[in-house]
């Protein structure tokens, strides 16, 4: 059985059980000032909540800087009894002060930084330097980033950087396509990279709600990550499921993964905000059940991320 990397060890990939592929645990971001969230019984209770919605597994894509605490959270991990794939790589700009080390250091730095959140653990101070002192958690997935309808010389660099990563690992490689831009520019990256575009999750796809562009990307393999759940300032979930179903009727429904992304603490119910991390089980997929079956949920819930995370044979 094919192997998926948690902070609690290795997994059987068929023993994830039902998974939210989008999440953070821990997260600290100068572009989301004041929405930081770091307490771990407050993050415990939000994944006892998150398991009582009937997920069994939650993807933290936080990357490198941004406030990953790995012993904590193979701890909350282990008392929630939810499996947890934590991310390494590097975010857009946006997410880094001007004067942080990941916009001055070159290829071999950063990818020896990500290798090392991959191969050997996570620097329990989220490499505050690029210096390791890896604990013993190691990361499951890379992370990669780019700005809205544009990638920064430094983006590009470090999305080449994940690509690579990925490729040396055998691991899956999620972008973030900021408002569902550059979706393609970027599965054109990978490929050139030697990382196959059945390897990439593209995050935030629905947000640009376009079928046809979607069953594009779908076309060349790459698994489409809907990750706005329960976010009605984008627009309501209805739309959502009327994109799901549309993808469906296009024969893509292999590619599909579903998640929340909850950014922000105020978005957390341990916080007294909404509409919480257990917004996917509790509230959208029993609602995605009753109008496409448990079928095709089961397949975007389970079979899909267990595919996507499984650890392959590195070229």
């Amino acid at each position: 059985m094919p192997f998926v990397q948690t902070v609690r060890g290795q997994v059987d990939a068929g023993r994830l059980g039902a998974v939210d592929a989008h999440e953070h645990v821990f997260l600290s971001s100068p572009f989301l000032a004041g929405e930081h969230f770091d307490d771990p019984d407050r993050m415990r209770a939000e994944l006892d909540l998150v398991a009582r919605g009937g997920i069994d597994t939650v993807v933290d894509l936080t990357t490198v800087g941004l406030g990953r605490r790995p012993a904590a959270l193979a701890e909350i991990s282990e008392r929630s009894g939810v499996h947890v794939v934590l991310a390494t790589g590097y975010h857009r700009d946006a997410h880094y002060a001007a004067d942080h080390w990941v916009h001055r250091e070159d290829a071999g730095v950063l990818l020896d930084v990500v290798l090392t959140d991959l191969r050997t653990g996570i620097d329990d101070r989220d490499w505050r330097g690029p210096a390791p002192r890896p604990t013993a958690v190691r990361a499951g997935v890379v992370k990669v980033g780019a700005s809205y309808q544009r990638m920064t010389a430094g983006e590009r660099l470090r999305i080449e950087v994940g690509i690579e990563a990925a490729r040396l690992t055998g691991v899956g490689l999620a972008a973030h396509c900021e408002i569902g831009t550059l979706a393609a520019e970027i599965l054109d990256l990978a490929e050139a990279g030697g990382l196959t575009a059945d390897r990439v999750a593209l995050a935030h796809m629905d947000r640009n709600p376009d079928p046809e562009l979607h069953g594009e990307l779908a076309g060349r393999g790459a698994y489409l990550l809907y990750d706005t759940v329960g976010r009605v300032k984008y627009r309501p979930d209805s739309d959502l499921v009327a994109l799901i179903e549309r993808v469906l009727d296009g024969g893509h429904a292999d590619r599909l993964l579903l998640g929340t992304d909850v950014g922000r603490r105020t978005m957390l119910r341990s916080y007294g905000g909404g509409p919480g991390m257990d917004v996917l089980g509790r509230d959208f997929l029993p609602r995605l059940r009753r109008r496409v079956g448990d079928e095709p949920v089961d397949r975007i819930t389970r079979t899909n991320p267990a595919r996507f995370l499984a650890t392959k044979d590195a070229s």
